[in-house]
């Protein structure tokens, strides 16, 4: 059992920055693949960015290429999202998702692959 607890959203100016913060329980944070996720008003759900167990595979959504960066540090148990040139088409609810399927090694864009959730932080982007 994993828990995923979210940190570092709030409110910034349209070409601003955040950094994401998600610190995972438990003992094998190193196992898994992590990956951030965002909903934003009334839309669904979707991918933004995943990273495998050793930071050495990333995927990134083309919407945020460039701009956004994940990272993770095995020793602390905590997945970093830098989000920089901000839009307001960022504002949305982040998640961070743990997938334990192939022990970290395979990152997916696919939400039902992610086994653990955290609750969300909200960013929000103003023009």
């Amino acid at each position: 059992q994993v828990q995923l607890v979210e940190s570092g959203g709030g409110l910034v100016q349209a070409g601003g920055s955040l950094r994401l913060s998600c610190a995972a329980s438990g003992r094998s944070f190193s196992s898994y693949a992590m990956g951030w996720f965002r909903q934003g008003p009334g839309k669904e759900r979707e991918f933004v960015v995943a990273i495998n167990w050793s930071g050495s595979s990333t995927l990134y959504v083309d919407s945020v290429k460039g701009r956004f960066t994940i990272s993770r540090d095995n020793a602390k148990n905590t997945v970093y999202l830098q989000m920089n040139s901000l839009k307001p088409e960022d504002t949305a609810v982040y998640y961070c998702a743990a997938d334990r399927r192939t022990a970290g090694r395979v990152v997916v864009r696919t939400s039902g692959s992610y086994d653990y959730w955290g609750q969300g932080t909200q960013v929000t982007v103003s023009s």
